[in-house]
């Protein structure tokens, strides 16, 4: 029996991604590293100090950490989402679902905690979400389950009766793992591709989203 509903954010719940995508091309082409956005697109979900390390240490630059690397990225990051609030189709009407459904309601994200509290400000949606955990100082970040499997936890409701709503199968793979019931809306130009079979439910958008889908 589903009793909690519990969403990754970049991608699913604000149309970020892109301004991950710009911030990295920014930053790390400053600081002389080759990379293109396809790039960017294909590590879509995985954390950002990990992405920022790999470049370091297959290409490495000269001058700021790693961690100021991040901060950097992070900090256009921010600044974007504050100025363009790109709330992803479908959000409320997702969320409205959950709460009539008397479905806790939580978050799983990848990104740092910094960016979750300023983009639920920024589209004021802090009072929908019971709960917000971040993998950024975890040991492992998606896809490996633990951020999934400590939101869980931190309701107090077995991984198996959560469902799980993503858009990146990095996340789809986390929650999988977490072996929590999944949702996944993938991005339209990856939509097609297979490997989201391994999910229970695909959709275009979260307006899809019904009663049944959610709790079956």
């Amino acid at each position: 029996m589903i009793q909690a509903a519990i969403f990754d954010m970049d991608g699913l719940i604000v149309n970020s991604e892109p301004f991950w995508q710009d911030a990295q091309l920014a930053v790390l082409s400053e600081l002389g590293v080759q990379l293109t956005r396809q790039d960017t697109i294909d590590t879509t979900g995985i954390r950002i100090d990990q992405i920022v390390k790999h470049y370091y240490e297959t290409q490495g630059w000269q001058g700021p950490s790693c961690d100021q690397v991040c901060d950097m990225i992070l900090d256009k990051v921010i600044e974007l989402v504050a100025i363009h609030k790109p709330i992803m189709p479908g959000v409320i009407h997702a969320l409205e679902l959950c709460k009539a459904a008397n479905l806790r309601i939580a978050l799983a994200s990848s990104s740092p905690l910094r960016l979750i509290e300023t983009t639920l400000k920024a589209l004021d949606l802090e009072d929908w979400f019971e709960q917000c955990h971040s993998a950024e100082h975890l040991k492992y970040g998606k896809p490996h389950p633990e951020v999934y499997l400590n939101t869980a936890d931190s309701l107090g409701i077995s991984p198996e009766n959560c469902v799980a709503l993503e858009d990146s199968f990095t996340g789809l793979l986390a929650a999988k793992a977490a072996q929590m019931r999944t949702i996944v809306v993938p991005e339209h130009a990856v939509a097609d591709q297979a490997r989201w079979v391994i999910s229970d439910v695909k959709l275009t958008s979260l307006n899809e989203l019904t009663t049944e889908i959610l709790t079956r």
